[in-house]
């Protein structure tokens, strides 16, 4: 997954901002729990106080030193619950101090006398010398001209087990949480964003000569639907303005074509004049040379915009493009062995594809034109037709200078020139590399150049196989 992705974040966001309300809740869980703990138990402990300081003053007289021992172990066994009791004089005598208990979590001796003078029942921590911390409740009562200090005290231990069961239980429960949070996150966020899914898939198959597709339309109310329908609005903005540009250079390209022929006839017929200097017939035959380069580029406007407008395909038959290719450089061997160069083509079995027989045709003239022009005398330029993975490949090489490297991502581009005087020289207008590839974008293919060590360069054109029968 995309790190940059907004499904990637959003699941980052979302797993990260439960964490951290997973770990607040478990902090305050953990430190109440803590708390209202340490509460009950220390309310049961000055409970328990008051208890045996209720025992202490009902003891009849004081005849008995061991009544309350006694009461104090029947009643309440502080051995077997592990308790700390102890009730002692205000002199320091001791008249009870409980057993040690049976975790042998503390030594009840061990435990230091509460020395706060204050006769107000409370609570207070003592960690005992192994370690145990114990909760005791110390009160003071007055009976038979004696204080008698009470202190009851009850360990942590199970308090403090219970709030280590709940950590490991967060701990060991933290990772299982967010390992759903994010796979949940993952399937919403993927469920979610499904649609912005749909709309890219269907944006990338809308190309300039299919301004008219739209975009899906999202049954629902949100942002995602609102987003659709202001690119709709704007697809189809393009596609208005991309109608009126390519009506305007149709209409001006047919508007030129007649005065131009007309500025070429008139030419030619001047220059028929024998009586003419001969520096006035040297201009009007640049004058001539120049209408005619003026009628190549509008009749490539002309072109390049009939293909804009989808008017590529004019008929759609089945057809044998090796057999195309083969004739076509037949017909050009002629032009080829004007320079002395070498037109080799090779084309191996039937390699049908379907479109317009014309258009295709015009690609492999254009192809073989270029590289006739380009390549030196005594060179070589070689044709090849074959099939493969689903596509049938036409390709011409040329054994010229080649492109250079910063001018090859240009060359479709239209008016582009990668030498401008070369290209004068020979009578290019830079629009034959674009309406080749007008011509195969519209056959649903494409075309690529590349060069080809040590010299040279290789024009490749890749379209769909027809459809076997």
């Amino acid at each position: 997954m995309n790190s940059q992705s907004i499904h990637f974040r959003l699941i980052v966001w979302y797993a990260g901002v439960l964490l951290l309300v997973l770990l607040g809740f478990g902090a305050f869980t953990y430190t109440t729990l803590r708390f209202f703990g340490n509460q009950v138990l220390g309310e049961s402990m000055a409970h328990r106080a008051q208890q045996i300081a209720d025992l202490v003053t009902s003891n009849p007289a004081g005849k008995d030193p061991q009544y309350v021992s006694r009461e104090i172990v029947k009643r309440y066994d502080p051995a077997t619950n592990d308790r700390f009791v102890r009730v002692s004089r205000s002199d320091g005598q001791i008249l009870f101090l409980s057993d040690e208990p049976n975790d042998r979590s503390f030594a009840p001796q061990e435990i230091p006398v509460w020395q706060r003078k204050a006769e107000k029942p409370t609570t207070y921590m003592v960690v005992a010398p192994g370690g145990t911390r114990l909760l005791v409740a110390a009160q003071r009562v007055q009976a038979r001209n004696n204080t008698f200090l009470i202190e009851v005290g009850g360990t942590l231990t199970s308090n403090e087990q219970l709030l280590q069961r709940l950590l490991l239980t967060l701990l060991l429960g933290l990772p299982v949480v967010l390992a759903v949070v994010i796979f949940g996150g993952y399937v919403l966020t993927k469920r979610a964003l499904q649609p912005v899914q749909t709309m890219m898939r269907a944006a990338q198959e809308i190309t300039l000569s299919q301004l008219s597709r739209r975009l899906p339309a999202l049954n629902s109310d949100d942002e995602v639907a609102h987003l659709a329908a202001v690119l709709n609005q704007m697809i189809a903005r393009l596609d208005e303005s991309f109608q009126n540009t390519a009506r305007f250079t149709a209409d001006a390209s047919h508007e030129l074509r007649t005065p131009l022929t007309i500025i070429r006839g008139e030419l030619e017929a001047i220059l028929l004049d024998r009586k003419l200097e001969p520096d006035l017939r040297d201009s009007l035959a640049s004058l001539l040379e120049e209408a005619e380069r003026l009628v190549r580029i509008v009749e490539g406007l002309f072109a390049l915009s009939r293909l804009d407008s989808g008017e590529a395909q004019t008929e759609r038959v089945r057809f044998d493009l090796a057999k195309l290719a083969e004739t076509t450089a037949e017909q050009m061997c002629l032009l080829a062995e004007v320079k002395h160069i070498d037109l080799v083509y090779e084309t191996s079995h039937c390699v049908e594809i379907e479109g317009d027989r014309s258009r295709l045709k015009q690609v492999v003239v254009n192809l073989l034109d270029n590289a006739i022009k380009y390549t030196p005398e005594h060179g070589r330029v070689s044709l090849a037709v074959r099939s493969q993975n689903g596509s049938a490949l036409l390709e011409v090489s040329d054994t010229g200078p080649g492109v250079s490297e910063t001018a090859l991502p240009h060359l479709f581009e239209r008016f582009y020139r990668a030498d401008e005087v070369r290209s004068r020289e020979i009578g290019g207008a830079g629009l034959g590399l674009s309406i080749i590839q007008s011509i195969c974008t519209a056959h649903g293919g494409g075309v690529t150049a590349a060069n080809t060590p040590p010299s040279g360069c290789r024009f490749t054109v890749e379209l769909p196989l027809a459809h076997k029968s």
